[in-house]
C-alpha cells in the first residue's frame, strides 16, 4: 500500500471509517463491569522501534493495535525490518544499523514516531530520508529535538518549516558525545535523544536542563533500553544520561495495558456510582497515568490495586472542592474535567499548559465543550476549574484528537447524553474504544 493512498492519518487499522458522528446515550444504572484495557500505546512504540533497531529477532505480546503503531510498523517495514502481526502480537526481525540508502517515510500524526525515527534514521548507516506527517502533527515544531541530534553531528534539513516536518534526514551523521537539552516541552524529545544514543558511534553524555515534563515517560523508555540491551545509567533526579554505544539485542517483550486508556474506564465506575475491574493493568505499572487512581480516591473512591489488575467502586456523589498538579499524569487532565462536574465543588486542575500543543489546544477544546453543554468552567493558560453542574446534551467536536473524543463520551454516559463528531479519531490509541464502551452497558449508535 503506497503512503499517498491513504488519506492525512488513516490507516489500515482506523476504525469508524465514514462515520460522521457516534451517539452516546445516558446512563442511569451503575456500570458494573470488567475491562481488558488495550496495550500501552507509550511501551509498543518504543518496543517496535528498539526491535527493529536490534540484531536478531524479538517477539512482542499485547501490542496496541492502533493508528499509530500502524504508522510506526510501516516506517520499519520501509526501512527493511521484518514485521508479522497476528492480532496483537508482532514477530520482528532487526536491522541494526543496516538502511536503505533512501526512502520517503510517514508517520501520521503519531507523536512518538515523529520523535523516535529520527535519531534511530541519523545513528544508521548512510541514506537519505523524506519524513512527511499529518498536516496536525507538521504543525507541531520538533526543535528541542533536532537541535540536540544536530549538537550531535546529525543532518537534519527541514523542507518547509524549520524545527518541523516534512523534513529530510542523513544517516551515518549522528556521532553522539556530550550534548544539553531542555526537559521542559516534552519528554519524548529525550527519549528519542537517549534511544538514538544506544545506536550511535560514541554514545551520548546528556545533560538535561529545566527538568522534565513527564519524567515517568524517560523512565520507560530506560526500562525497554535495557530489555534490549542497552547500557544507559542517569542520576536520581534525571539531570543527567550516559548510554554506551553497545547497539540493540533483539528480545521478546509482553507490553502491559494502557493506563491512560484505562482512566476513561476507571472515570466511568465512579461518575456512575459502579465498579469496574481493570484486568490487565496492576499497581507496579511506572505508566504515570495510574496516578488517576489516587484522584478517584481523593473524590471518594475505592480502589483495589493488585498485582496485575485494579479495581475501582463509587458509593455515593463525587467529592470536588480541591486543586490538582496534574503535570505528572497531563493525559489524563480531560478525563478529570470530564467527570469534574457530577463532583460536589470545583475541581481545578494546573500546570498542564503544554497540553495546549498536542493534537488541539485540549484546555481551550474542554473548556469550549464543557461550556457549551451548560458547565461553568474557568480557563487558565496552565489549566482549568471546571464547577458543579448538570451537563445537558450536546453535540460536540471532538477537534481530531482521540483524548477529547473518548473524555467526552465519559461526560455524555454519565449527563444527558452526547452526539460526538468525528469520532474516528479515536483510533490513534483506541480503535475499539466505542465498541468496549457498549461492551459495558453504554448507548452507542452511529450515525
Amino acid at each position: 500500500m503506497n503512503i499517498s493512498d491513504l488519506p492525512d492519518s488513516d490507516t489500515p487499522w482506523t476504525s469508524l471509517k465514514g462515520v460522521k458522528s457516534v451517539m452516546v446515550g445516558p446512563i442511569k444504572e451503575p456500570i458494573v463491569a470488567k475491562v481488558m484495557v488495550s496495550g500501552s500505546k507509550s511501551v509498543s512504540n518504543r518496543a517496535l522501534i528498539l526491535a527493529a533497531m536490534a540484531t536478531g529477532e524479538s517477539h512482542l505480546s499485547g501490542l496496541l493495535r492502533s493508528d499509530d503503531t500502524w504508522w510506526c510498523a510501516d516506517a520499519l517495514r520501509r526501512l527493511g525490518a521484518e514485521i508479522d502481526f497476528e492480532g496483537t502480537d508482532a514477530r520482528i526481525s532487526g536491522i541494526g544499523q543496516t538502511r536503505p540508502k533512501s526512502g520517503n517515510l510517514h508517520v501520521g500524526s503519531a507523536g512518538t514516531i515523529s520523535r523516535f525515527l529520527p535519531p534511530m534514521l541519523v545513528a544508521g548507516e548512510a541514506g537519505q530520508w523524506k519524513i512527511t506527517a499529518s498536516k496536525q502533527m507538521s504543525k507541531r515544531p520538533v526543535g528541542p529535538l533536532f537541535d540536540a541530534l544536530r549538537a550531535g553531528g546529525a543532518k537534519i534539513e527541514c523542507s518547509e518549516q524549520e524545527n518541523c516536518f516534512p523534513a529530510i534526514l542523513h544517516g551515518n551523521s549522528f556521532k553522539g558525545g556530550k550534548l544539553s537539552m531542555s526537559g521542559a516541552v516534552s519528554s519524548q524529545f529525550i527519549s528519542g535523544v537517549l534511544m538514538g544514543a544506544g545506536a550511535s558511534k560514541q554514545g551520548v553524555d546528556l545533560v538535561v536542563e529545566g527538568g522534565i515534563v513527564q519524567s515517568e515517560y524517560v523512565q520507560i523508555t530506560l526500562d525497554v533500553m535495557r530489555h534490549f540491551g542497552a547500557e544507559v545509567s542517569a542520576n536520581g533526579n534525571f539531570t543527567r544520561f550516559e548510554v554506551a554505544p553497545t547497539g540493540y539485542v533483539g528480545k521478546d517483550l509482553a507490553v502491559e495495558a494502557d493506563a491512560s486508556t484505562a482512566t476513561y474506564f476507571a472515570a466511568l465506575a465512579a461518575v456512575t456510582q459502579g465498579r469496574i475491574t481493570l484486568l490487565n493493568l496492576g499497581k507496579k505499572t511506572r505508566q504515570p497515568d495510574y496516578g488517576f487512581m489516587e484522584i478517584l480516591e481523593r473524590m471518594g473512591a475505592s480502589v483495589k490495586r493488585g498485582e496485575v489488575e485494579t479495581t475501582i467502586e463509587m458509593k455515593g456523589k463525587l467529592k470536588g472542592g480541591f486543586e490538582v498538579d496534574m503535570r505528572p499524569l497531563s493525559d489524563a487532565t480531560l478525563t478529570l474535567a470530564a467527570i469534574a462536574p457530577f463532583a460536589d465543588g470545583p475541581v481545578h486542575m494546573h500546570s498542564v499548559a503544554h497540553i495546549r500543543h498536542h493534537e488541539c489546544d485540549r484546555i481551550s477544546a474542554m473548556c469550549q465543550s464543557l461550556a457549551a453543554v451548560g458547565i461553568k468552567v474557568e480557563e487558565y493558560e496552565d489549566g482549568l476549574t471546571v464547577y458543579p453542574g448538570v451537563p445537558k446534551f450536546g453535540i460536540l467536536d471532538t477537534f481530531e484528537d482521540h483524548r477529547m473524543a473518548m473524555s467526552l463520551a465519559v461526560l455524555g454516559i454519565a449527563g444527558a447524553g452526547v452526539e460526538l463528531l468525528g469520532p474516528g479519531c479515536v483510533s490513534k490509541t483506541c480503535p475499539s474504544f466505542f465498541e468496549q464502551l457498549a461492551g459495558v452497558g453504554a448507548k452507542i449508535s452511529e450515525q
